[in-house]
């Protein structure tokens, strides 16, 4: 178990290294080479895994699945922490899909989660959302002067 870990993890490493190079990612048996080290390190709980093959899944993967996998990915690593993927989901809650209308009361849950770890954009987009409202939220001015406070914190200018 350790030694398939320890092998996973240097795939990875390879794999993400491979991505930053158009050549690899052009070519498409490395393209699923480098996919499978994704989705094993993916597998093995790890955090900054999941986030990242999830925005690979969403942005580029092939058809719904794989679009719906990388939003899977995506809840499990803001569920965990990761402010960027709690962000995205916030966005792609708002934008709607062909299963989901858009529900800004759960685009609202995910920029919160993403506003704790101090992720700026998603504190900019909640305090849009709170002052004109969305689909199935009233705007909030409490809310909106909160979030406006947080970012004055974060700004530096309170």
């Amino acid at each position: 178990m350790i030694l398939a870990k320890w092998r996973a993890k240097v795939g990875y490493t390879v794999a993400r290294k491979l991505f930053n190079q158009r050549w690899a990612v052009e070519n498409q048996r490395i393209w699923l080479w480098m996919q499978e080290r994704f989705a094993r390190m993916s597998h093995y709980d790890d955090v900054a895994a999941r986030a990242f093959y999830g925005h690979v899944l969403l942005h580029r993967g092939q058809g719904l699945a794989a679009q719906n996998e990388g939003l899977r990915l995506l809840r499990l690593a803001a569920k965990a922490g990761d402010a960027k993927s709690a962000y995205q989901l916030g966005v792609q809650c708002l934008k709607g899909s062909l299963n989901e209308p858009a529900n800004a009361l759960q685009a609202v849950h995910w920029w919160e989660l993403a506003g704790q770890a101090d992720h700026p954009l998603a504190l900019k987009r909640l305090l849009e959302l709170y002052e004109e409202g969305g689909p199935q939220l009233a705007p909030s001015a409490d809310d909106a002067q909160r979030i406006k406070q947080k970012i004055a914190i974060l700004e530096g200018m309170s």
